[in-house]
């Protein structure tokens, strides 16, 4: 599932993000999201969220539990 909507977004679930300082080489960091910042219900490049590390990136993908 991808990270585009915000509907299949919640806190506590865990995701791929992409941070800001690894989009040229695509690096992902998993982790659970804490906050969701992004208000509008799609975003071409995924939600942007926060993790419960403090880290800040956007959405690549859910990961299914």
């Amino acid at each position: 599932m991808n990270g585009n909507n915000r509907e299949n977004i919640k806190a506590g679930i865990e995701v791929d993000v992409i941070l800001k300082e690894d989009q040229r080489s695509g690096k992902l960091t998993r982790g659970i999201v804490k906050d969701i910042l992004t208000n509008s219900q799609f975003h071409p490049h995924g939600i942007k969220v926060r993790l419960t590390s403090g880290l800040v990136g956007r959405v690549c993908s859910i990961i299914d539990s």
